[in-house]
């Protein structure tokens, strides 16, 4: 019997198209047979190892963005929403508390990636559907609780959240995705006979399925 290929999915949940690739990856993973793995990082942190410059900071760029994001959102039948101020929420609020979260209930979880799978999905609906906070634990809590989390699991991870271990995953996480060549997110690697395959970006697919 072949062994699943692993397909590891680097994302940030301030990235509406980390979104997009997250939920057609979740899909396809059956599909294609693959092992995927989730691997939370940090965007900001991400886009200043590599030098770029995010494209809402490119008018042209934010432009096409927002009209590319409504044709994504209804073909792929995700519901992406900008929220009413974008640049607030990207490049002033950021993620970095809402990563350290989403790592915790990574790192809680035993047997699989269900509880962090939820947990990431009910954030981006709080930040691209809902305009909604993703900055306070209260945040956290109400996104976890829509995800499933009991009240202990939700008052271990905020606590978790906040230490130094989580905190060094997290930026453990963000540094091998830049030694894989990550610019963006989301960038997925597709693990294809011991060699990585780096792919960036939610339109991809077919050659990913090619490649696998």
């Amino acid at each position: 019997m072949t062994s699943k290929k692993v397909v590891e999915l680097f994302y940030d949940v301030v990235s509406p198209y980390s979104w997009l690739g997250f939920e057609v990856m979740c899909r396809y993973r059956n599909v294609w047979n693959i092992d995927l793995k989730f691997r939370p990082a940090f965007l900001g942190g991400i886009m200043h190892g590599a030098g770029n410059k995010p494209p809402g900071l490119v008018p042209k760029k934010y432009s096409y963005m927002t009209k590319d994001l409504h044709r994504a959102s209804n073909y792929f039948r995700v519901p992406v929403r900008p929220p009413t101020d974008p640049f607030e929420v990207m490049f002033q609020k950021g993620s970095l508390s809402a990563m350290r979260f989403v790592t915790a209930v990574q790192h809680m979880e035993q047997g699989g990636d269900k509880q962090v799978e939820q947990v990431s999905r009910e954030l981006w609906r709080r930040i691209w559907s809902e305009d909604k906070d993703i900055t306070k634990p209260e945040s956290f809590s109400e996104a976890a609780k829509k995800a499933g989390l009991s009240d202990s699991e939700i008052e271990k991870a905020l606590k978790l959240c906040t230490s130094q271990e989580i905190k060094e995953k997290l930026k453990h996480s963000t540094e091998e995705a830049l030694n894989y060549g990550a610019f963006g997110f989301p960038m997925l690697i597709c693990h294809i006979d011991g060699k990585p395959e780096m792919f960036f970006g939610s339109d991809r697919f077919e050659l990913m399925a090619n490649c696998i």
